[in-house]
């Protein structure tokens, strides 16, 4: 069998990916939301003109798509798949040591964040790994996840029918937290039920008061 050369599509990824200008373009849409690109100029820290060109090359490789609303454009992230990447990535950077001196918004993020459509941080990772230990979630060997029947069960109650998910690398944490439709499914539910709520102009999570009980209650996890 003929071996499959990866080179030159991680080159053209990491490529793409790797120009500090797009990279802050991309990072500033993994939260999910569609931005324009007057906004995303002045993340990337550049002109208009040259904005249009990164933006460009980002669609032309699939890895953010174009929204029209009336005579406005707005860009997004083409999927999860993407935002899992560039966390992945993010991961594979030497570990950042923590201190007393981290500013708060990068502990904010540390703690709890979005990661498009699912939760990050150190409250996901936890959730991960106290539904694992729990025999809610089975692991496959490909990155996947299947709800067991006693997870199904724990679903039902939450309000969640989804039953399959994946492993997403965490950014800050080094360990896997649950993306998928799984990982989308409980997020959704965690922010209906007011468990968490998003902070504005980041993509730093808040863990409410009813949350972190609810948290302790079904999961055993201290998430404050």
């Amino acid at each position: 069998m003929a071996s499959v050369d990866l080179g030159p599509d991680v080159a053209l990824i990491a490529g793409l990916m790797g120009e500090p200008a797009r990279a802050a373009i991309l990072v500033a849409l993994v939260n999910g939301k569609a931005l324009p690109a007057g906004e995303l100029a002045f993340i990337g820290n550049i002109a208009p003109q040259t904005a249009s060109f990164h933006l460009r090359k980002l669609m032309d490789a699939s890895l953010i798509t174009l929204e029209k609303q009336g005579k406005h454009s707005y860009y997004r992230l083409a999927n999860e798949r993407v935002a899992s990447t560039l966390e992945s990535l993010a991961a594979l950077a030497p570990m950042r040591r923590q201190n007393r001196y981290e500013s708060a918004r990068v502990k904010e993020l540390r703690f709890a964040r979005s990661c498009y459509r699912h939760l990050a941080g150190v409250v996901a990772v936890n959730i991960h790994q106290a539904l694992m230990d729990r025999g809610l979630l089975m692991a496959g060997a490909d990155g996947t996840y299947c709800v067991t029947d006693r997870g199904e069960e724990w679903c039902r109650d939450l309000g969640v029918s989804v039953n399959s998910g994946r492993a997403c690398l965490d950014w800050t944490e080094r360990r896997p937290h649950i993306g998928g439709p799984l990982g989308a499914a409980l997020f959704t539910r965690f922010l209906d039920m007011r468990w968490i709520a998003r902070k504005p102009e980041t993509r730093a999570v808040r863990v409410t008061h009813l949350g972190a009980r609810a948290l302790e209650e079904r999961l055993g996890i201290r998430a404050f």
